[in-house]
């Protein structure tokens, strides 16, 4: 199980989400940005780091909004969306193919990265999931 960790960026009522490249797995879903964790990293620590390489911006991470697992073929994942604010810096396109701020209803018009399906559903439509083995 790899741990992966999400950003939940706001701004107004909108959110910021991000294509993925056509290159990696997944191709041109959309996502919360993040990443992996390193070892010896902590949760917080990783998604400031991603964020900083990926997004070139500073976060200042808070709440853990919801976590989740999800197995894809190709690898299974622990993921954990924390509410997050930008603190420095503008986004731009390092590692994605686009950043698009969305607002809950729009959020249907995209194609989402399965694991990032649970937090969409409870972020726009108050929709609770389950976490896999509660």
């Amino acid at each position: 199980m790899v741990e992966v960790v999400a950003a939940l960026v706001r701004d107004g009522e909108k959110f910021m989400i991000c294509q993925r490249p056509e290159h990696k797995s997944r191709p041109l879903m959309w996502e919360f940005p993040g990443g992996k964790v390193e070892a010896g990293e902590t949760p917080e620590a990783a998604l400031a780091r991603e964020c900083r390489e990926e997004l070139a911006i500073g976060l200042e991470v808070g709440e853990k909004f919801a976590e989740s697992t999800f197995v894809y073929p190709d690898i299974s994942v622990h993921l954990t969306l924390f509410e997050a604010k930008i603190v420095q810096g503008t986004p731009k396109l390092l590692e994605h193919r686009d950043i698009r701020w969305i607002t809950p209803k729009e959020a249907a018009d995209y194609e989402f990265s399965p694991a990032d399906v649970p937090f969409v559903k409870k972020l726009c439509y108050n929709q609770p999931f389950f976490v896999e083995g509660e």
